[in-house]
């Protein structure tokens, strides 16, 4: 029986990728560049490689921050300051929020029903200030963001300083929900955790993590819970 639930954020519950796309292309017009597909089509590469890299412990947040812009203007001959581009970066993308299709039913479905724990690797400032504009924080009895307990997921460390956080804590009745599976999948299965895959494009795990459960849509999770 589960009866807690640790919750990604980004692309679980609220769509990093939709507003990822008009924060870097205002960051870069703001610092005079024009967001041709090519940059930014270079630009998602490279940012994902960074996030594997972080997630495997080789680069810490603060690199990835600025690396990845370092690279793409390396990569292009662009001369403008790479950390001066972070900021602003940073700046509109914590600006609004976008749902996932069917998060804000599920955070009303469960709430009051399961112990809600959210679980993100993000960046805490930028992930504080949309929390806030997505008014989420009051479905929550605590939110874990890598940045500021240490560690990240998929480590075990990050997770056990999570599980520190959580009274009466159980591993057999705790689930971790994400869109990731080098982070959240293998992170919760490293923890020794129920981990259920949001898999919304149906993707292939080409990565071999294999988690205990799948759901395609956010609608499904409250009765795959019932059934645990």
């Amino acid at each position: 029986m589960i009866d807690t639930l640790l919750i990604d954020l980004d692309n679980t519950i609220l769509d990093f990728n939709k507003a990822e796309g008009p924060a870097l292309a205002g960051a870069l017009r703001a610092m005079g560049i024009e967001p041709t597909e090519e940059l930014l089509g270079r630009y998602s590469v490279i940012n994902l490689a960074h996030w594997k890299r972080l997630e495997k412990g080789q680069i810490t947040m603060a690199e990835v921050k600025v690396s990845r812009f370092r690279q793409l203007f390396d990569e292009f001959g662009i001369t403008v300051p790479p950390a001066e581009t972070a900021k602003v970066y940073e700046g509109l993308l914590a600006i609004g929020h976008y749902f996932v299709e069917g998060a804000e039913d599920m955070l009303e479905e469960l709430y009051g029903k399961y112990r809600l724990y959210l679980a993100s690797n993000g960046i805490a400032k930028v992930q504080h200030s949309r929390i806030d504009s997505a008014g989420i924080e009051k479905y929550f009895d605590g939110m874990f963001i890598s940045e500021e307990i240490g560690g990240r997921k998929p480590e075990p460390e990050y997770f056990e300083k999570c599980f520190e956080r959580i009274p009466n804590f159980h591993k057999t009745r705790t689930a971790m929900l994400g869109d990731s599976l080098s982070a959240d999948m293998q992170g919760g299965k490293n923890a020794g955790i129920t981990t259920i895959w949001f898999n919304r494009d149906d993707m292939p795990d080409e990565e071999g993590v294999c988690p205990d459960y799948e759901i395609r849509s956010l609608s499904e999770l409250p009765v795959l819970l019932k059934r645990i």
